[in-house]
């Protein structure tokens, strides 16, 4: 499938979004019926999300300034983040409200649960596969991908319960399948927040093995050894190295490091990286001295 672009992916995910958020508020309201209040207010977490992430993702596209010499990159893991803690908190208050509504046994007409769950399979699906292509190498576009799909299959739960309270009168299954709606989007979002927590507090990104990278510097000729080695994320896509290595010889340093580089680019997809270089054995300051 071709790759949407961002712009567009971000334009219709939110346009068709809304326009189910409004539609399942209504109806949600209108048969009492929480389990679609509850996938209304995660969807309407979703759109907020996308919103955040469009504007985070045109930021990132800003040139650096003197001040901000990366620019606004790191916008778009603050954003991602953001939208974890949001979902969370949201989340965490429709349990509360389904617990609630457990002992009040309140009617639900489970005909037009899924009516408008089914609407929502078709809309949060096609959503998705907007995300599809970027889902593999951008935190926010991976977010989006994840979600929407989990909203796909959530709207499918709602389906499912709406048909047993038809067949079985059993109306206590729609706050049930609300939390349940809120405990797989609270496992999904569990993830999106500890990438997003690990980014913001500079870990190296988890498609990137440290020990592979250093191997590979010190595999490199003339390269007798390397320290300092430190990798982290500057947005969600763009990662950055910093590296003091120990050459066994001063000739051809330019042509050294530009070729270091493309190396790691190519093996990595590491796209900033600044490499200093040493002569001679290297001894380290003190015991306590990052051995990478």
């Amino acid at each position: 499938m071709e790759q949407v672009q961002p712009n567009k992916a971000f334009f219709w995910g939110i346009l068709l979004n809304t326009i189910y958020i409004i539609a399942e508020v209504a109806f949600g309201i209108g048969i009492g019926s929480v389990a679609l209040v509850a996938d209304a207010v995660h969807n309407l977490g979703d759109v907020l999300g996308l919103g955040l992430a469009w504007f985070a993702d045109w930021l990132s596209g800003r040139h650096p300034t003197v001040e901000r010499t990366y620019g606004y990159k790191s916008s778009s893991i603050l954003a991602a983040l953001a939208n974890a803690v949001f979902l969370l908190v949201a989340m965490g208050a429709i349990i509360v409200e389904a617990i609630t509504r457990l002992s009040q046994n309140a009617p639900v007409e489970g005909g037009w649960m899924m009516l408008v769950a089914g609407v929502g399979i078709i809309v949060n699906g096609a959503t998705a596969l907007l995300f599809h292509g970027g889902s593999q190498h951008d935190l926010n576009i991976r977010g989006a991908f994840m979600h929407m799909a989990a909203d796909a299959g959530v709207s499918l739960g709602v389906v499912l319960a709406g048909g047993l309270i038809l067949l079985t009168g059993w109306e206590w299954l729609d706050p049930v399948m609300s939390i349940l709606v809120a405990i797989v989007v609270l496992v999904g979002t569990w993830n999106l927040l500890r990438d997003a927590v690990n980014l913001a507090m500079a870990a190296v990104p988890k498609d990137i093995d440290p020990v592979a990278v250093k191997k590979l510097v010190n595999a490199y000729p003339t390269v007798a050894s390397c320290h300092d080695l430190h990798i982290w994320a500057l947005s969600t896509t763009d990662v950055a190295l910093t590296v003091h290595v120990v050459r066994t010889t001063t000739v051809g340093n330019d042509d050294f490091l530009d070729a270091l580089s493309l190396s790691l680019r190519e093996s990595f997809d590491i796209a900033h990286t600044t490499i200093q270089v040493e002569y001679g054995p290297y001894e380290p300051q003190n015991k306590m001295e990052n051995p990478y």
